[in-house]
Order: structure tokens, then C-alpha cells, then sequence
């Protein structure tokens, strides 16, 4: 399974932490935090694909984590992994937002079961590792483009750049957005390597007129536009 979905995974518990990085790596990028309020913090930049929460964290609990976010209406999926297993709990999680709700101890494949159909059920989990849109052809596996028989060669982030818009399509993508998903909340490049990688990314699809499909939204951001 090629990765190119991404998860914030919000756990203080430091060696579960790892445990669950480890068991899920094979198929999701994941970012790991360890309170309530960097996770929340994380969680807003709308760049992940699943976020794993617990609930007993310092700073902030995770309940109130997931009402921060669902009040910014980030609508990201969220599979709470907790201790507490009561009804109550469990339908205080649902009611407030989540998607899944799995107790610690846990079964190693089960979590990976639960975490897969959350990613297919919002379109992050590719068994064949091809997206296909507007005449391209996009192989995950090989990180190949290819349009009418001819190879477009893109580089690293050119490529993750294309993928992501073609993922979230007719979704609009603010430069942040980009920055932190590709470059990361910490890099110190500047954020305008945004817009020198996404020309690079237009002048490649260009001479295939594939370039059209990619819209800029002044002041906000990009979307790939794709009609019916």
C-alpha cells in the first residue's frame, strides 16, 4: 500500500505513541502529538486525513479537543482511542463529532481494520494506487503521471503537490494548507516555495493542456476543478 494519506495522531502516552505510528506506517504518514492543545492546534491547519485522538490528555481533554475542531467545522475524520469504555462515553464521542470509537487494550488489526475504513469511506485509501482524473493518470506506486501515453516527469513535491489538489478536487486548498501538509509546520523555508513548485507543477502539465484543470483563487488559494 503506497502512502499518501496523512494522520495526526494526538496521544500522550509516548510508547503507545510509537506503537501506533508503528503499526499504521506502512500505509499513512503520521504526526504525532503529545497534548490536548498542540492537537487541537494541529488539527485545525485542515491538512490531515484521519486524526486518532485520545481522550485523557494534559493541557486539554479530548472531548473538548473534538468540539474545538468540529466548531471550526473541520470535518476531518476522528477515531477516539481511549481507556474509557463506558456507554456514555462512547456516545458522548459520537454525539460530539466522531467518526469511530475504539477501547485500549486493543487489537493491533483492528486498528488498522478501522483506520482503513475510515480512509476509504472519505476516499484516502487507493487499493489499486491510481487516481485517475481529466485524461491524467496518476500511479502512486511508481509516482508516475502519465497523459495520452506520454510520461510527465515530475519531482518529490511536485508530485505530492498534484496528488494532494487531485485528492481534495473541486476543494479549496489555501497556500498554508500546502506549506504545512508538504513542507511541514517546522520547516524554515519560506512559504512562497508554494507558488515557485505549483508553476513548476502548471508549466510540466502545459503542453498537455492539463494545467487548465488546476484554478487560482486570488489571495486564498488553489483548487482542481473537475466537472461532471
Amino acid at each position: 500500500m503506497v502512502k499518501s494519506a496523512k494522520a495526526l495522531l494526538v496521544e500522550d502516552d509516548v510508547e503507545l505513541s510509537a506503537s501506533v505510528r508503528d503499526f499504521i506506517t506502512d500505509f499513512l504518514d503520521v504526526d504525532q502529538v503529545y497534548d490536548g492543545e498542540e492537537g487541537e492546534f494541529a488539527a485545525t491547519q485542515g491538512i490531515y486525513d484521519l486524526i486518532i485522538l485520545d481522550l485523557m490528555l494534559p493541557g486539554k481533554n479530548g472531548y473538548d479537543v473534538l468540539k474545538a475542531i468540529r466548531a471550526q467545522r473541520i470535518e476531518t475524520p476522528v477515531l477516539i482511542l481511549t481507556a474509557k469504555d463506558g456507554i456514555d462515553d462512547k456516545l458522548h464521542g459520537f454525539n460530539i463529532g466522531a467518526d469511530d470509537y475504539l477501547t485500549k487494550p486493543f487489537h493491533r488489526e483492528e486498528l488498522i481494520a478501522r483506520i482503513k475504513a475510515l480512509l476509504k469511506r472519505s476516499g484516502h485509501f487507493y487499493q489499486e494506487n491510481v487516481l485517475e482524473i481529466a485524461g491524467l493518470s496518476i500511479n502512486l506506486q511508481n509516482r508516475s503521471v502519465v497523459v495520452a501515453n506520454n510520461e510527465i516527469r515530475l519531482n518529490g513535491k511536485e508530485f505530492d503537490l498534484l496528488v494532494y489538489l487531485v485528492e481534495n478536487q473541486n476543494t479549496i486548498i489555501t497556500k498554508e494548507q500546502i506549506f504545512d501538509r508538504l513542507w511541514g509546520f517546522d520547516s524554515e523555508t519560506s512559504i512562497t516555495v508554494v507558488e515557485v513548485y505549483m508553476s513548476n507543477l502548471r508549466k510540466k502539465l502545459k503542453p498537455y493542456q492539463a494545467d487548465t484543470m488546476i484554478k487560482t483563487l486570488r489571495n486564498v488559494g488553489y483548487m482542481v476543478e473537475v466537472t461532471a
